[in-house]
């Protein structure tokens, strides 16, 4: 099969979201089914890695020494059940594209990340979890079922009922058990497309967890924003942030006649990447200060799309952080030794002066059958830090240190430098995974620059090219 054969075909830089790092990859762009099936079977490449909206934040979509495979087009909604929320659609659709097209018709997308602007597929293949885990659990949770291209160009369908073990290893998986091409999803109704939302300003970490444990069960979502650079006895300063889908009740008598109106908020995007000193620690410092005293302790309505995607309205924010990119990371410390694993993160990230921009820390509840799924119960901490050079690898290799041994683990969908051993060691599922991998994929057809890092594959033969 020739490279130029499926339309689409170039060679280009890619990177993840967060700019960091950029590789040379072969790219196909396919428009039907059939294409996907012979790029598996037929393309020259060694390896495959699957691509959404690449809004993953390291090499997980990447691949340097193989091909991506752009799923962008496959893009369509199917059906519809509106009596039991369940939607079917193509795994390149976006939640922004279900979003904005189911919430005026009173559904909700179940569970979301902090982007609204992720392909279903990417969402599956990460697993990924939002403000409300600690009630409705990971992004599997809400799925029927999918379909599946496989490594021999076979079609399967996989749901926890039927090809289980290829369920549980695609979810979390990464696309490393082949190509999602289409989803059932389980939608949440809802009466508006409010929430009803309440802010507290906190001093310290440890009354930060006291907080949590004492309403998590009352809120459907919580997360906390916490200053990084803050530390001794303000360690842990934070506004911890809950809401509940507001009711028609809840709303001003004006606005329940449109009530569920999809209001989405547009800010000015970054017209250039940023000089790469822009995200200092005086300036981090200073941003932290502003966010901590323009939230007060208050209690309010918002739209949907303001309380959970307020970064979504600036297009291309990813270039506020320089031409270096932005190292997200995410942990997860089970919950009998949160508290001592996250005062131990913060007192590190407020040693290194390197400060992370946006922090935030949250519950994780009972973890998930996926074989690399991130959480399991206890408290996670996100955050993104700017690429500034090596101190910020070394900053960040400190902190799975901390995480290592405190039992947790670290998030593969935002991950950029973590070692094969420290992988190996946080996922206990893992010779389970490679198990299924290898009679799924013999002969090692999806791979990526993260799965080779990581251990998660064999590195690539020249020689055989791989297959």
């Amino acid at each position: 099969m020739a490279r130029d054969s499926v339309p689409g075909f170039v060679r280009r830089a890619v990177s993840g979201w967060g700019n960091y790092p950029v590789e040379m990859c072969d790219v196909y762009r396919p428009e039907h089914v059939e294409e996907l099936r012979r790029l598996v079977t037929s393309a020259p490449q060694a390896t495959l890695t699957p691509r959404g909206c690449g809004r993953s934040y390291g090499d997980a979509a990447l691949n340097a020494e193989g091909a991506v495979v752009q799923s962008d087009r496959f893009d369509r909604m199917t059906s519809f059940d509106e009596a039991t929320g369940i939607l079917r659609c193509q795994a390149a659709i976006t939640l922004a594209d279900i979003i904005e097209f189911f919430l005026p018709r009173g559904f909700f997308f179940p569970v979301t990340p902090g982007t609204k602007r992720v392909s279903l597929g990417g969402a599956i293949a990460s697993d990924v979890h939002g403000k409300n885990h600690h009630r409705s659990g990971s992004m599997s949770a809400s799925v029927k079922r999918f379909t599946l291209i496989i490594a021999s160009g076979e079609s399967i369908v996989c749901s926890p009922e039927h090809n289980a073990e290829v369920f549980w290893a695609t979810v979390g998986g990464m696309g490393l058990t082949g190509l999602i091409v289409d989803a059932d999803i389980q939608l949440r109704p809802v009466e508006t497309a409010f929430m009803s939302v309440e802010y507290e300003r906190i001093a310290h970490i440890d009354r930060l967890l006291e907080r949590i444990a004492e309403s998590d069960d009352a809120y459907d979502y919580a997360v906390a924003w916490v200053d990084s650079m803050a530390s001794g006895g303000s360690l842990g300063r934070s506004v911890l942030i809950r809401a509940n889908h507001a009711t028609r009740e809840d709303l001003p008598a004006r606005q329940r006649d449109d009530a569920l109106a999809f209001r989405q908020k547009r800010r000015p995007g970054v017209p250039f990447t940023f000089p790469n000193s822009t995200m200092n620690a005086l300036s981090l410092k200073a941003l932290n200060s502003i966010y901590y005293a323009a939230h007060p302790t208050k209690r309010t309505l918002a739209p949907c799309d303001a309380f959970f995607y307020p970064l979504d309205g600036i297009a291309n924010w990813n270039r506020g952080y320089g031409s270096q990119g932005v190292l997200q990371y995410q942990c997860v410390i089970p919950e009998a030794t949160a508290r001592e694993g996250m005062i131990a993160l913060l007192e590190s990230i407020a040693a290194s002066k390197i400060g992370s921009f946006l922090t935030v820390l949250k519950s994780l509840g009972p973890e998930s059958a996926g074989l690399l799924s991130f959480p399991m119960q206890g408290k996670t901490l996100a955050l993104d830090f700017p690429n500034a050079g090596p101190e910020v690898i070394e900053a960040l290799h400190r902190l799975d240190a901390i995480v290592l041994d405190h039992g947790g683990r670290v998030y593969l969908a935002k991950d950029a430098c973590m070692t094969a051993a420290s992988f190996e060691a946080m996922y206990p599922r893992l010779p389970e995974f490679k198990r299924i991998k290898l009679e799924l994929d013999p002969k090692g057809r999806f791979s990526s620059s993260q799965a080779r890092r990581l251990g998660l594959v064999g590195d690539i033969d020249p020689e055989s090219g791989g297959r």
